[in-house]
């Protein structure tokens, strides 16, 4: 199930970096240390009350002068509205309310979604409240005073957030039609692709100013069986800086991402695999989505016959955190190998649900450890006693050892390996959780 998406909004210097790490702790990258993938502090996930959402922060860098400030509080708020489920509208007591504040609020008023006023460096509650009440001008409800550096104020200001997640309703829960998203940088064909597969031309963005995206998911069927295509197509920025425009790009694909089951990551073939290529993977491998990288526009790629052995080379270093995922050669324009991208979601779902016996597993991690014996410090060896899979999507599984500080990532990479060895899984990634067990347990 998806987490909800909070997204936190509010003007430079106001603290949201502040109160972002203070909610999020030390796990506030795009991916952990994979290699290849740049570090990014944009999303991470929060836990509150066995409550579990991921929080976006929409902040970036101040601009130069009054005018642009106030086009880009209005650019980060519609990211915020369109892609949040409640929206944290984070203001300074001690600047007061300011021009900026009410005419974000004005936007948030309008949007109808979930709007959690808090007011940020209230250092001292008794002192400074009297000034906190001055947001209510704001028309946003009530200010919850908070103080990002001293964590103070946070058990109320969370209890309200999570008051407006919304509940999965019955036709939700039953809606087990696959969930594709569509992602990757901007102009790599991602719309192209869309509107080649529905066979009609989508209008993902509408003509009122701000708005980046068609909220509406699309159903399609292929092969007799019908899925949703989620959709990041719509993001279009006029006059934006790069660092800008990737941002915003992050932060659509991390709700598309969260949203959805399969990953298909469109690589522009021109241009080849980038950095951001791997920043955006990342995501999809961090939550533990299945993966298929689709390379477009691969009808204007002169070829011998090793282009596409040195392509899948060049993709596989590049995104070297994961080898698992399928890889296919596409064109939007002219529909080359679109009809097979379907089959190999297929093929992922399949795998990402796959389940194998007990039994099964631990006749494979028997065989490895005899291959390989298990790695062992000061005289302390590491034993593996037993392995079994707790849950699918992605496939996870519970390796049972003597002492979990022996228990080596490289180890568990090995294990991982004669386990796809067996059964492939291609496409998707896999989950190992290491518990300790007492030897007379």
């Amino acid at each position: 199930m998806s987490r909800p998406i909070v997204a936190v909004v509010g003007r430079p210097n106001v603290g949201k970096s502040t109160l972002f790490n203070a909610l999020t702790g030390e796990r506030i990258s795009i991916v952990k240390d994979y290699p290849g993938v740049t570090r990014d502090r944009i999303y991470a996930d929060v836990t509150w009350l066995n409550t579990q959402f991921t929080m976006i922060d929409t902040g970036g860098i101040e601009p130069d002068s009054k005018d642009k400030m106030l086009t880009y509080m209005r650019e980060q708020t519609q990211i915020a509205i369109d892609t949040a489920d409640v929206i944290l509208f984070l203001v300074d007591v001690r600047q007061g309310v300011l021009d900026a504040d009410h005419k974000v609020a004005d936007m948030l008023r309008r949007s109808g979604k979930p709007v959690v006023l808090v007011v940020n460096k209230v250092d001292h509650f008794e002192k400074l409240m009297p000034d906190v009440y001055e947001f209510y001008n704001l028309g946003i409800g009530d200010p919850y005073p908070v103080s990002s550096s001293s964590k103070l104020g946070f058990g109320d200001m969370l209890d309200e957030v999570v008051k407006h997640f919304p509940e999965k309703s019955t036709e939700e829960a039953e809606d087990e039609r696959p969930r594709i998203a569509i992602v990757g940088k901007p102009n790599v064909g991602k719309s192209s692709i869309i509107n080649k597969l529905l066979g009609h031309n989508r209008a993902i963005v509408s003509d009122i100013a701000g708005t980046t995206r068609d909220a509406i998911d699309s159903p399609i069927r292929r092969n007799g069986k019908e899925y949703i295509l989620v959709d990041t197509a719509g993001l279009r920025r006029k006059n934006k800086i790069k660092e800008d425009l990737e941002r915003f790009s992050i932060i659509r694909t991390v709700t598309a991402v969260e949203h959805a089951d399969i990953v298909v990551l469109v690589i522009d073939a021109v241009e080849g695999v980038t950095e951001q290529d791997a920043k955006i993977a990342g995501i999809a491998h961090d939550r533990g989505k299945g993966m298929v990288i689709a390379v477009n526009k691969w009808d204007l790629i002169e070829k011998n016959n090793k282009t596409v052995n040195e392509f899948t080379k060049d993709i596989r270093e590049t995104l070297s955190f994961m080898p698992y995922a399928e890889i296919i050669f596409i064109s939007a324009e002219t529909g080359q190998r679109l009809n097979k991208l379907f089959e190999i979601i297929e093929v992922v779902i399949q795998n990402q649900n796959l389940r194998i016996s007990t039994g099964v597993l631990n006749e494979i991690m028997t065989e490895a450890v005899a291959l390989a014996q298990p790695p062992s410090d000061k005289g302390k060896h590491l034993k593996l006693y037993y392995i079994t899979q707790v849950s699918v999507k992605p496939p996870t599984f519970v390796i049972f050892v003597n002492d979990k500080q022996l228990m080596h990532f490289s180890y568990t990479r090995y294990i991982e390996n004669k386990v796809r060895e067996a059964f492939g899984f291609s496409g998707t990634s896999l989950k190992f959780i290491i518990r300790e067990r007492k030897e007379n347990q």
